[in-house]
């Protein structure tokens, strides 16, 4: 690899591996921070030179100002739900003065590699919207830097982290009992990525509530998703194919909703009057659809200016050496009833 290119790759975390210290240390180090040792600053400097390790001048002259930088680090399928959660976060992020660092990613490796490039700019505080919520490895990584966390409609919340959700539980009850009240007892259920907390807990919800309405879930009213909208349209061609169709379909976000609509309307069934659809979350393609999307609320767009409240909050505890404290804000939800919905026919 040519020393250039080479340069380019190497991070503050690959120093701090390399000299086997903390990334907390290394980059106190890079920072001429007067706390470290002169044994420990000549181990770091020894690997920075070994790694041919140059710092980020433009990460360092805006983290040595008083600009807190919050990093955004996502890999939410869902373009609408991300859409809404980022609007909530570059409205608070205006009105506080913080500069939002935003960063994709997909698989682990990618993952790493967007962490890095955030710790490297020396971000204050990061803010991980789902699933990144769920992610123990990143959580651990970015706490081992001293990096403030704050997870974003988590349904399981880690210990020592703060977080802002809804009760997902409770929604996707509410949602179910809904239904039921319609009259509708053949309701399908599209799940939502495994990986993610809040999909198991809308899953165990409606199962739970069909339970105590004595009703069993066959098999063929079951269908697995994962949040996208491609998914949508497999998992509702499975449902929609079998001869006791459902007469109902709850969905675990509105996404894969839309897409069982496209779907039921490519079949000629009416929507609602043959198929009821409902969905989680109330995204705009809620009311961009035809007919509009019954669903469950998730204030999207408040838990983003929360989340970076909090965030902020986080980093000046940490600045200011106070004791850290964890908070889980749970908001509120609504159920939003519009036009894909009504009683069996």
């Amino acid at each position: 690899m040519p020393p250039r290119n080479r340069r380019q790759s190497v991070t503050i975390l690959d120093v701090a591996r390399h000299a086997g210290v903390s990334p907390m240390t290394a980059s106190r180090v890079m920072n001429n921070n007067p706390q470290v040792g002169q044994a420990m600053r000549e181990r770091v400097l020894a690997s920075a030179k070994t790694l041919e390790y140059r710092p980020n001048l433009a990460g360092r002259s805006l983290r040595m100002s008083s600009i807190a930088r919050v990093g955004v680090l996502y890999s939410n399928p869902s373009a609408a739900y991300l859409n809404q959660f980022m609007l909530g976060v570059l409205e608070e992020s205006s009105l506080s003065g913080a500069q939002i660092m935003l960063q994709k990613c997909a698989g682990m490796r990618s993952q790493r590699q967007a962490m890095e490039r955030l710790l490297d700019a020396s971000v204050d505080g990061v803010i991980l919207p789902p699933p990144l919520c769920d992610s123990r490895q990143t959580i651990q990584q970015l706490d081992t830097a001293n990096v403030p966390v704050v997870a974003v409609a988590t349904g399981s919340p880690m210990e020592g982290v703060t977080s802002v959700r809804i009760d997902d539980y409770q929604g996707a009850c509410a949602m179910t009992q809904y239904l039921l009240k319609l009259g509708h007892r053949r309701i399908g259920f599209i799940k939502g990525d495994p990986a993610h907390t809040p999909a198991q807990l809308r899953a165990q919800a409606f199962f739970d509530t069909m339970a105590a309405a004595g009703l069993a879930v066959p098999e063929a009213h079951l269908a697995q998703g994962l949040f996208t909208y491609k998914s949508g349209l497999t998992a509702a061609r499975k449902l929609l194919q079998e001869t006791d169709r459902p007469s109902a379909i709850f969905s675990s976000n509105d996404d894969m909703a839309a897409a069982t609509i496209a779907v039921a309307h490519g079949m000629g069934l009416n929507v609602p009057r043959d198929l009821t659809v409902v969905g989680f979350d109330d995204t705009p393609v809620a009311v961009t659809i035809w007919p509009a999307l019954t669903t469950i609320h998730q204030p999207v767009a408040a838990m983003g200016r929360t989340a970076v409240r909090l965030i902020l909050d986080q980093i000046r505890r940490r600045d200011e050496a106070r004791a850290r404290t964890v908070a889980h804000q749970v908001m509120k939800f609504t159920l939003v009833k519009r036009d894909s919905s009504c009683a069996p026919s």
